[in-house]
């Protein structure tokens, strides 16, 4: 296990804008998400593609998810997987993250009852088109949401995991993992994961 403390400024390639008008209205964006049967991103009036997951992308998640409700299970906080939205007020996002736990009740965002605006974990699972992406801009507009304490990446390619949670100076901590024996330890909530868990029955 690494740990260092980082800055973030990475060469990013964004998501695909998904419609070539110039602008969409929050209330737009809402209203043909909650009636489109693929997930966008909305953000500062764009509308972008999300991207489909593979088959190590699924595994990963459903064993992470897996992990993490039987641990939280009779406690405050709650994961919940890529079908919860995520809102954040500071900088327009609309997103959903692969895996985000939501500590006490949820709080919605006045004008959308689906998204919730205090995760208090963010979980991505990488792929190639994704991992710029998520490693910067992502992280930096996750970075506005007050309730966040821990940001994970995980590598589907490798076994890899970058654990970012923030510390008491308000500094962005980087822990790195890469052995199947590693404890990933989630703080914030009181939760261990082990990095063999989190890539059972994923052929790397």
């Amino acid at each position: 296990m690494q740990i260092t403390f980082v800055t973030l400024n990475m060469e990013i390639k964004e998501p695909a804008r998904a419609y070539n008008k110039k602008f969409f209205s929050i209330e737009e964006y809402l209203q043909m998400e909650n009636e489109a049967l693929e997930k966008h991103e909305y953000y500062k009036g764009e509308i972008f593609a999300m991207s489909g997951a593979g088959n190590r992308h699924n595994i990963i998640a459903i064993n992470i998810i897996g992990s993490l409700y039987n641990f939280l299970r009779g406690k405050s906080c709650q994961p919940y997987g890529s079908d919860m939205r995520i809102h954040i007020p500071e900088n327009t996002l609309f997103t959903y993250p692969d895996i985000s736990i939501i500590c006490g009740d949820i709080i919605n965002p006045g004008e959308d009852e689906n998204s919730a605006t205090n995760p208090t974990v963010i979980i991505e699972i990488l792929s190639p088109s994704t991992r710029n992406y998520d490693r910067g801009v992502k992280f930096m507009l996750y970075r506005a949401i007050p309730t966040l304490k821990e940001y994970i990446l995980v590598e589907a390619e490798s076994i890899h995991v970058e654990q970012f949670a923030i510390n008491k100076e308000g500094l962005w901590q980087l822990k790195e993992y890469s052995n199947q024996n590693d404890r990933l330890s989630l703080e914030s909530i009181g939760a261990n994961l082990l990095l063999e868990e989190i890539y059972d029955r994923c052929k790397l």
